[in-house]
Order: C-alpha cells, then sequence, then structure tokens
C-alpha cells in the first residue's frame, strides 16, 4: 500500500499533461512541464509541480489559468483515473527546475573563464622541491 500514492500521483500527472495539451483552451496556459505530482498518503491531496517557460509575467499568467482550469481538471482526473473521491489539486512553480538551470549557468560561466585564462606551461609551474626523473 505504501506506493499507491506514488502510483496514483504518476496517473494523475499523465492525465493532466494530457489534459493541459489537448482540452484546455486557456491562453494562459502557456508551454507548461508538470515535473512531479505528490498526492497524500489518503489519496486526498495532490501537488502538482511543474514548471513553464516565460518571464515572471508568464509564470503569474500560467498560475492563473491552471487557477482557472483547476475545477474542470480535478473533474477529469477522478472520471478518467475512476477514482472514488477525487483528490483536491493544488498547483506550485517548481523552483528546483530554476535553481538547477541557474546552476549550470553558473558552471559554464565558470569553465568559459577558465578557457579563456592564459594557460600557465610546465616551464612556468613553481617547482614543488621534488626532482623529476
Amino acid at each position: 500500500m505504501g506506493n499507491r500514492p506514488e502510483r496514483v500521483g504518476d496517473a494523475i500527472r499523465d492525465e493532466l499533461s494530457q489534459l493541459l495539451a489537448r482540452d484546455v483552451h486557456d491562453p494562459g496556459v502557456g508551454f507548461i512541464t508538470l515535473t512531479t505530482v505528490k498526492v497524500s498518503p489518503d489519496l486526498q491531496l495532490a501537488r502538482v509541480y511543474y514548471t513553464t517557460m516565460g518571464d515572471e509575467k508568464a509564470r503569474r499568467e500560467t498560475s492563473k489559468a491552471l487557477g482557472r482550469a483547476t475545477a474542470f481538471l480535478r473533474r477529469q482526473v477522478a472520471q478518467r483515473l475512476r477514482l472514488r473521491r477525487a483528490p483536491e489539486l493544488q498547483f506550485f512553480y517548481d523552483e528546483s527546475v530554476a535553481h538547477t538551470d541557474r546552476i549550470e549557468q553558473i558552471l559554464q560561466e565558470i569553465k568559459a573563464e577558465e578557457a579563456a585564462r592564459p594557460q600557465a606551461s610546465d616551464a612556468d609551474a613553481p617547482n614543488d622541491g621534488h626532482a623529476k626523473d
């Protein structure tokens, strides 16, 4: 029973992805990716984490559009998955993806800086007092 919430979460994510792509015609829902769905052990609450393309304004528009579509999405998920009681859907922007992207950007900048620095040759390297064989 321990992994049922996880299985239900995966099924909800799959259904929501299809619904958002095909059935939600709100222009506020831009390019959206559902990263994970965490379902409570009693299957009453589903926390849906997503990312979206665009700036802060686009993110706010997507959040509002998801709010408008929540009741529809909840009904559809319950019907499609044949759940006795439809879990309450809560949508959250997944900050972890943005953090990962920022870290990747910083690492690329560091790599570029290192590549741009003049490389010290072996002759310029400090002698550590050990003779070479």
